[in-house]
């Protein structure tokens, strides 16, 4: 089973982040070939994750560092897919868009880091459709006694979920009334944290696309 390549643009911090989730996605697909590849335009805020890139199988992956290679334990590569479909936390309709876009090319894209601060990476999964390459579902996995446990779902598309220095920061875009589905109003990007053994919001910015922002930190982010 192969992830799609979905390639994640990476600046510095304080760089310009753009959606990812959607409406910015180009995918293509050479003549007679099985690959495709999802190429996702979008600048992180120096994330520190690794990640698999297709194609490759979900179980043994090539890995791309976005940043210098971190000390900590790197986890076996999981069969992502078969960790979905197993999971009851992942929704029936998130489990249909589980299928091979081309052979056996699967819709997810897939990284690694540190998210919970027990030493070991977390892993973080992103479902996403074969026709426009839209998010409909985000997942952190956690490893606990040999096992991955879901510790966070987001399954409210459009919705990409990626790791950013060590937090979990989430994008959705939002649609006002009349927005057609090709023309989101804008996005909204949350920042989650691990305390107390779960993800808490700690800030959360509306991107507008007309250039109208707002942000907030959360009471538990603030102080």
């Amino acid at each position: 089973m192969r992830g799609l390549t979905v390639d994640r643009n990476s600046g510095s911090a304080g760089g310009t982040r753009r959606s990812r989730v959607g409406g910015r996605v180009v995918a293509a697909a050479s003549a007679g070939s099985a690959a495709l590849a999802l190429v996702v335009a979008g600048c992180g805020a120096g994330g520190t994750g690794t990640r698999d890139e297709g194609p490759a199988r979900a179980g043994a992956v090539t890995e791309e560092t976005a940043s210098p290679v971190s000390a900590s334990p790197i986890p076996d590569r999981v069969d992502a897919v078969r960790l979905l479909k197993s999971d009851p936390r992942v929704s029936a309709e998130v489990k249909s868009e589980l299928e091979p876009c081309v052979a056996d090319e699967y819709p997810i894209d897939v990284s690694y880091g540190q998210l919970t601060g027990d030493g070991a990476e977390e892993v973080v999964v992103n479902v996403l459709t074969c026709g426009d390459a839209v998010g409909v579902g985000s997942y952190v996995y956690q490893r606990e006694a040999g096992r991955y446990e879901n510790v966070f779902a987001a399954e409210e598309p459009p919705v990409y979920a990626e790791i950013d220095r060590g937090d979990l920061v989430v994008t959705q875009q939002v649609y006002d009334h009349g927005d057609p589905v090709s023309s989101p109003s804008g996005e909204n990007v949350i920042t989650y944290r691990w305390s107390g053994g779960r993800f808490a919001e700690e800030a959360r910015a509306h991107h507008a696309y007309d250039g109208a922002d707002r942000s907030s930190t959360s009471a538990e982010g603030r102080g």
